[in-house]
């Protein structure tokens, strides 16, 4: 009886470092991608959903679904354990690989923009005379008055009115 729970205080010492590394993911992902506090608010969600999963999974499949409190301290002991030794440097290390992969993403999206840089130039340098037809165009055609037939009969009966 003893040895089982010692087996499953060691068992949630681990799920309490499992779930300080699920927390270091969002810091790391907080730290790297600037988001606004819709997002926030979504990853905090996901991260109390995401660790109910994992309690109630180890709670289920290593104690038969029995809550003791040694759970709960094995849980806190993991996560200070974690938290105080290995947090620092997997915050450090993720948030420098993640800025270097996003780096490196935006390097290679601009460098494929190129091409589509320079047919957009060639195309403003292609159209601009063009639209410049068509703007001097429609100017000089709003100056100029048009007759139409009806618009003469109109007129011809006003003068005959006054």
């Amino acid at each position: 009886m003893i040895t089982n729970q010692a087996y499953v205080f060691i068992i949630f010492v681990i799920v309490g470092m499992i779930i300080g590394i699920l927390f270091d993911f969002f810091r790391v992902l907080r730290k790297s991608i600037k988001t606004n506090d819709i997002v926030t608010y979504i990853e905090d969600i996901l991260f109390c959903i995401m660790t109910g999963i994992i309690l109630l999974y180890s709670i289920f499949t290593f104690n038969s679904g029995e809550i003791r409190i040694y759970l709960f301290i094995g849980l806190l002991f993991g996560g200070l354990i974690y938290m105080l030794s290995i947090s620092k440097y997997f915050v450090k290390i993720n948030v420098f690989l993640l800025n270097t992969i996003l780096s490196t993403i935006k390097k290679v999206y601009h460098i494929m923009l190129i091409p589509f840089q320079f047919l957009d130039k060639c195309m403003h340098r292609l159209f601009k005379p063009i639209s410049f037809i068509i703007i001097n165009l429609r100017k000089n055609l709003s100056k100029i008055p048009f007759k139409t037939p009806l618009l003469k009969k109109k007129q011809q009966i006003h003068k005959k009115m006054s």
